[in-house]
């Protein structure tokens, strides 16, 4: 847990960012606490509206913590900051996983 540690650490400290909630998103993505990711990806995308990794990620920890509507929020928002950017591949990478979740039930 040392690089979480260390990236909270520099949010106690007040070097708040997008790319620090970014990265604290995505290790906790990897610790299997996509809840916890996903507070800090909202914080990124809320810092820097047209950060698009930031999207796709936090569609990624939304649906992982079995928030369907709110990761498909999440990736519709994330595809049009893209497509603005003209980021293509975040665009196309986001729209596969808009479509799989769209095709789950429930």
């Amino acid at each position: 847990m040392a690089i979480v540690d260390n990236l909270e650490t520099m949010l106690a400290r007040g070097q708040d960012s997008a790319l620090l909630r970014y990265s604290l998103g995505g290790e906790y993505l990897k610790l299997d606490q996509p809840g916890k990711a996903a507070e800090h990806l909202r914080q990124a995308v809320t810092k820097d509206p047209k950060y698009s990794a930031a999207w796709k990620l936090l569609g990624k920890a939304l649906a992982d913590a079995g928030h369907k509507d709110e990761a498909i929020k999440a990736y519709e928002d994330g595809i049009k900051v893209a497509e603005e950017k003209g980021d293509k591949q975040a665009a196309k990478e986001m729209t596969v996983f808009l479509k799989r979740l769209q095709k789950l039930g429930g």
